[in-house]
């Protein structure tokens, strides 16, 4: 540790940090506009210009090291003044330069009442330039349908490239030209490619970047803000919640430094126009194979009808992707009491299940463990995709530790270098016997990660290859005492938690496959949107938009989304998460556990709770580590080694492919959005032209 006195305060902090850092940690507060914790120094902007005693001139503050700082002639601690008239009249000389050709629209700017630069004018800001040159002026630049560019406003900070090359790692952003004609562009004006370009909106320290979608619709301060969870993959992402009456108008990310830093994928910042189209908003009766409007008791009557006519073996309930744990709990509960043993959790069909402990499911050596690993093992997955940000972390690790990276599977552009081992399960049995220059690495590695993509884990040799992926993990070091570095990458945020409860076939049940093959008479979807239901049984969809379960409907019964109602998520690292709700279904849709509920009544199984507060009581004594928020229960390596005591049989010529085939096209509320049928047009076009 090192001495420094900041404001006449003395205090020890590490040598590395930079004086912007230690200022930070005496209590003051440095003004910045082109400094991000998360990104390279690139010192540009000035604006964070301290005093430090010997110094000629003042220093920016984010550009100079603590350990490069000199002691005083007496071996004093070095001296460093950031609230002095002389600070103040630097950083004011820096703000009158910022300005010269910024132009004067706050009121028309979308970054109007969060703009950086508008707060900190108000501090450092003259009431009058002494340029009265013309201001220049800068051509908007098209860089995809999400970001909108306004460059005249853009004071070259750089934090959008720095972004886009280091975390995004599409370096697609750059400036060209020099002096007042320097301006930043995609160079040939094409969209932006990374699946994160959305951070750079709140990146940009001015309004030179602002989300298109969002552009001139509401100010901050007429939004109510809710606190919640992302359920567009299963990384379960902290977000922000703006709506303004009954209408979600953006959603930004919160700061969680153990799952996703600061940053949210494009699908779940803009994905919020699919909330209002396509929505199922009152019951639907099928009648003459026309789907008519119908009231809750007609429809309630006409399942109760079937579900009577029915034999218990030939009712089945299979819970989509985007379920509370809730409602999955209250789901089967409902099932149970009606002797149904035929329940999924498993739309894709993948070889999980709760009885080989819950190690075998989840991420167990946490996202925020990505940054200790030193070598990575990619089984069936294309992050890139499947989680956005969780790839970024990947990334993150191989650019600042240098992380060796392999891949079993598809070979596609990840934005990192790696090995590419191989296409399926000949490699993965080659790596096992060593035969492979990648096992070398492993061996080599102290913290190694095994990652194995829900693309590995379908179809019916699934189980052998989670078993192989345990044991390649138990070979190399991966398991033991210290550390776990077997990780179930999830697609669907309400898998682990349907794992979990023990969502998955009971005795003689069947799976999903078996429930979708015409033997059963009745089968209940809950959001369940991502299967084929064939003619047959009398389908029961419970959901929010009119997708491919609410087609093939005989009753729909209108639920809310994830934004409309307060539920339990648990993601892919087994941490329980709770989202809230920003707003209120529209019609007469109602919360999916209510339905429950009330449909329990008509089929004499009555549920036992009547509040949101008496279910969670049910669900927490069932399963205490639900009560445990933001929490992860660990998983038991122990179970894992018995798992890899099994001798997989791996069938010559498999193929992994990554589960999610479009990442704009997920799930129902995805699909549903014009944002993401463009992007997704975009994305085509662009595959086209490679091919």
């Amino acid at each position: 540790m090192a001495k420094i006195i900041v404001d006449g305060t003395e205090l020890d902090v590490p040598p590395e940090f930079t004086l912007l850092q230690a200022a930070e940690e005496a209590g003051a507060e440095i003004p910045r506009f082109c400094f991000h914790e998360r990104l390279s120094i690139a010192g540009n902007c000035r604006m964070c210009l301290v005093e430090v005693k010997g110094s000629p001139k003042p220093v920016a503050s984010c550009a100079m090291a603590v350990k490069d700082l000199r002691p005083g002639p007496n071996g004093e601690p070095p001296v460093i003044v950031t609230k002095s008239p002389y600070v103040k009249k630097a950083r004011e000389g820096v703000m009158e330069f910022l300005l010269i050709n910024h132009p004067l629209d706050c009121p028309i700017c979308d970054q109007g009442g969060e703009c950086d630069l508008q707060d900190q004018s108000m501090a450092y800001g003259a009431d009058a330039s002494r340029f009265a040159e013309n201001k220049r002026a800068v051509e908007d630049k098209y860089i995809g349908p999400l970001v909108k560019t306004t460059m005249t406003r853009c004071i070259q900070c750089t934090r959008c490239v720095r972004f886009a090359t280091e975390v995004a790692g599409v370096p697609e952003l750059g400036a060209i030209g020099r002096g007042e004609d320097m301006e930043i562009t995609t160079y040939l004006e094409g969209a932006m490619t990374s699946e994160l370009q959305g951070n750079v909106i709140d990146l940009c320290p001015v309004g030179a970047l602002t989300s298109k979608p969002y552009a001139f619709t509401a100010r901050p301060w007429e939004l109510s803000k809710t606190e919640s969870i992302d359920v567009m993959d299963a990384l379960g992402a902290a977000i922000r919640v703006d709506a303004r009456g009954r209408e979600v108008l953006r959603i930004l990310p919160r700061l969680n430094e153990d799952v996703n830093e600061e940053w949210i994928s494009d699908k779940t910042r803009f994905v919020w126009d699919g909330l209002k189209t396509q929505r199922l908003d009152r019951p639907y009766i099928r009648e003459n194979g026309k789907l008519r409007p119908a009231t809750w008791g007609e429809a309630f009557d006409a399942i109760a009808n079937k579900v009577e006519a029915a034999e218990p073996n030939k009712i089945g309930a299979i819970a989509g992707d985007l379920a509370t744990a809730e409602e999955l709990f209250a789901l089967k509960d409902l099932m149970t009491r009606l002797g149904v043993t035929n329940i999924d959790c498993r739309q894709d069909g993948a070889a999980l299940s709760p009885l080989g402990g819950r190690s075998s499911y989840i991420f167990n050596p946490g996202i925020a463990g990505i940054d200790q690993a030193d070598a990575i093992l990619l089984i069936g997955s294309n992050p890139r995709f499947e989680a956005p940000v969780l790839n970024a972390r990947i990334r993150k690790a191989w650019r600042l530790n240098g992380t060796k990276i392999g891949v079993i599977g598809e070979q596609a552009d990840l934005t990192y270098k790696y090995d590419y081992l191989g296409a399926g399960a000949d490699t993965l049995g080659k790596l096992a016997d060593g035969k492979s220059d990648f096992a070398k690495v492993l061996e080599e590695a102290k913290t190694p990660i095994v990652i194995v993509g829900q693309g590995a884990l379908k179809g019916e040799a699934g189980g052998d290859v989670l078993a192989a992926a345990i044991a390649l993990a138990q070979k190399f070091g991966a398991l033991s005492a210290e550390w776990n570095g077997f990780a179930v990458l999830h697609t669907a945020a309400s898998r682990v938690a349907g794992l979990d409860l023990g969502f998955v076939p009971g005795d003689k049940g069947l799976d999903v496959a078996g429930m979708i093959s015409g033997k059963l008479d009745v089968l209940f979807l809950l959001g369940a949107d991502e299967i084929e239901v064939p003619a047959g049984p009398f389908v029961v969809y419970q959901g929010t938009h009119g997708d491919k379960g609410a087609h093939r409907a005989d009753v729909i019964l209108p639920g809310a989304a994830y934004t409309e109602k307060s539920g339990t998520f648990v993601n892919t690292e087994g941490r329980v998460q709770v989202g809230n709700r920003a707003v209120f279904p529209p019609g007469d849709a109602r919360d999916d556990w209510a339905i429950l509920r009330a449909l329990s009544d008509v089929l004499d199984a009555r549920l036992p709770y009547d509040s949101l507060s008496d279910l969670r009581r049910a669900l927490y004594t069932a399963h205490p580590h639900f009560a445990a928020v933001d929490r992860v229960l660990a998983g038991d390596a122990g179970a894992l080694g018995r798992l890899a005591s099994a001798k997989a049989k791996l069938p010559a010529g498999l193929s992994f492919k990554s589960s999610v085939e479009s990442f704009y096209f997920s799930n129902p509320i995805a699909r549903a959005s014009a944002l993401m049928a463009e992007c997704a047009q975009i994305a085509s076009g662009r595959l086209e032209a490679a091919e």
